[in-house]
């Protein structure tokens, strides 16, 4: 259910981004390698939110254990994740239609996550998602 991962991109990050725990500089890390990604703080310093332009793809919540990362998701999708996984939720203070966040606890792999990533990032710049269901 979750978009798969490129090939190309997968091995080019197993090694380096495979962290046994996923950590905030891990997943901060990856997310920042999407192209024109960049680190914003407009809520204040309690939220990390990442852009692409002037959109918001990804938030975390600074300090917390596990980490709880905020991705927009394709409702369809959200809906089947929030079903099968637990550490996957409405959105935290945000429109639940569009957006999960996912609770980094080790039920979602990496590769599930780094892929969730991704999805998200497509959905803002308008990219399109090989991997989403449809």
């Amino acid at each position: 259910m979750i978009p798969e991962t490129d090939a190309s991109s997968s091995r080019l990050y197993y090694n380096k981004y495979m962290p046994h725990t996923m950590d905030h500089k891990t997943v901060e890390d990856y997310i920042l390698t999407m192209p024109a990604a960049r680190l914003d703080y407009p809520f204040g310093e309690d939220v990390a939110v990442y852009k692409v332009g002037d959109k918001m793809f990804a938030l975390v919540n600074e300090g917390k254990e596990p980490v709880r990362l905020s991705l927009k998701c394709d409702p369809q999708l959200s809906k089947l994740l929030r079903e099968k996984y637990e550490a996957v939720m409405p959105g935290y203070h945000l429109n639940k239609k569009h957006w999960n966040t996912l609770v980094l606890s080790g039920q979602l792999s990496w590769q599930e996550v780094q892929a969730l990533i991704r999805h998200s990032y497509n959905l803002v710049t308008g990219q399109p998602d090989s991997g989403q269901p449809g």
